[in-house]
């Protein structure tokens, strides 16, 4: 297992490297699929990670691939139970026992963050999710000024546990896909757009649509406020290898959700700094680009080589291939309605294509348009990993996996924008502040410092992977 586990993530890295290795690899992220290749109902998956995780192993073990997430249904509808999260439809629940959980989108009239507070979102964003926007979003907790609750303090209780018990299930998770399937983790760490948190998850796609018309200035600010902490989040789960990516959710910035200024001035603006920063610190992302991006393929050529993966939904990939496939290596491409809907003689076929397109050079992972649900059939899976095992052999064997050489140098953009936050990631109330409040120190200060400030980050993830992640 441990041969297997090395071969498989060198294929995969070396591929992720723009490289050529011995084969095409196979990285299908597959969330509900899983549930109902190991005979689960989505409810199950959702409801209760062990088994959501045991479905991803018995998948790791019966399909020759060469990388999986440790829980592609990553929304655990146990922890937005115990936080009280309005927006989500759970199976079982809100929508069907065999219906993936559904994100609910507010109306204009019922957004998280109305249209006059970007001010206090981008005086102090940490300080807005935790006094505005969560009692909003939670039906459990209190409004600030409104008396406390039972259930309120219990939220935070159980929320927070909950949280610190799902995360650190995913160590025992990644081990023994490692041991038990020779199975390397796809992914690692979690990031968004800042303005596809604004559409998300504030003000809704619609109040967004409006605020970018009839206030771009407060919008792209806010997207500046916002952009250090999601790099924070981003940098903070990262693999500390340096070997797999860290992941970005793209959608709200695609064709036809906005027009091409405002992606220049607004999305793009806000976001390429973020990456420049990420691939300063060593890590690759993963642009798992939603929808068609092929008018915005010229931007993501800027940026510094090997610095993305590009995967590819709805984005043509010949533009792909002749704009970003000698900067980038390439994923994705094969449609999930073929998945679902084809036969396995059409999804062999789909794939010879995308091989023969995109991979004869490297730099290519073979995997599914979009998330892989429980409606694709699991033939088509089968043939979809059988094919490009047999089909996409390099002959004379592999590459030895190109060395990253991401930039040392800062990004400026990024350092201004920190700079101009009244909280630094990382905490919600700084040190200096509790400093005040302390009386004199006679011992080690900085030993006193230092375990406040940790203490501060375990607040801080909780806030902002709520925001980001459930």
């Amino acid at each position: 297992m441990e041969q297997l586990y090395q071969q498989r993530l060198d294929r995969y890295v070396t591929a992720l490297r723009n490289g050529k290795g011995d084969r095409v690899p196979i990285r299908p992220f597959v969330a509900e699929f899983t549930a109902k290749y190991a005979g689960y109902t989505c409810q199950e998956v959702t409801h209760d990670y062990e088994k959501a995780f045991a479905a991803v192993r018995k998948c790791a073990m019966d399909f020759d691939w060469d990388a999986v997430v440790g829980n592609m249904v990553y929304v655990w509808t146990g922890l937005t139970q115990a936080i009280g999260l309005r927006y989500y439809g759970i199976p079982g629940i809100h929508v069907g026992p065999d219906v993936g959980f559904q994100y609910r989108e507010p109306s204009e009239q019922a957004a998280w963050m109305e249209a006059d507070e970007y001010d206090a979102l981008i005086e102090d964003p940490t300080g807005f999710l935790f006094n505005v926007w969560l009692p909003r979003v939670s039906s459990e907790v209190a409004p600030i000024g409104a008396p406390s609750t039972y259930r309120n303090n219990l939220s935070f209780l159980k929320g927070g546990m909950a949280m610190l018990a799902y995360f650190s299930a995913f160590g025992p998770q990644g081990e023994r896909l490692k041991t038990e399937c020779g199975m390397p983790g796809a992914i690692s760490g979690i990031l968004k757009a800042p303005m596809d948190i604004i559409a998300d998850k504030l003000r809704g796609y619609i109040g967004l649509a409006m605020d970018i018309l009839t206030q771009p200035e407060k919008v792209k600010a806010a997207c500046e406020a916002l952009a250090p902490h999601l790099a924070h989040v981003a940098l903070s789960g990262a693999d500390p290898d340096r070997k797999v990516p860290i992941s970005i959710w793209m959608h709200r910035g695609c064709v036809p959700f906005i027009s091409h200024r405002h992606f220049d001035e607004v999305y793009w603006a806000t976001l390429r700094p973020v990456i420049e920063h990420i691939w300063s610190q060593g890590h690759q992302v993963l642009f798992y680009a939603e929808g068609n991006w092929t008018p915005h393929l010229s931007a993501f050529a800027e940026l510094p080589e090997r610095s993305i993966i590009y995967h590819l939904d709805r984005t043509d990939i010949r533009a792909a291939r002749r704009v970003l496939g000698h900067k980038f290596c390439l994923s994705g491409g094969v449609p999930n309605d073929l998945l679902t809907f084809g036969k396995p003689r059409a999804v062999r076929d789909a794939c010879k294509e995308l091989i023969d397109e995109l991979a004869a050079d490297g730099g290519y992972v073979l995997d599914a348009s979009a998330i892989v649900q429980n409606d694709a059939e699991i033939e088509n899976l089968r043939a979809m990993t059988e094919f490009t095992r047999e089909y996409g052999v390099y002959p004379g064997g592999g590459e030895v996996q190109p060395a990253l050489e991401p930039s040392t140098a800062p990004n400026a953009k990024m350092q201004e924008w920190t700079d101009r936050l009244r909280v630094k990631p990382g905490g919600c109330i700084p040190w200096e502040k509790q400093r005040e409040e302390l009386p004199a120190i006679s011992g080690d200060a900085r030993l006193i410092q230092r375990v406040w400030e940790d203490i501060e980050g375990f607040a801080y993830t909780y806030i902002w992977h709520c925001l980001e992640s459930f």
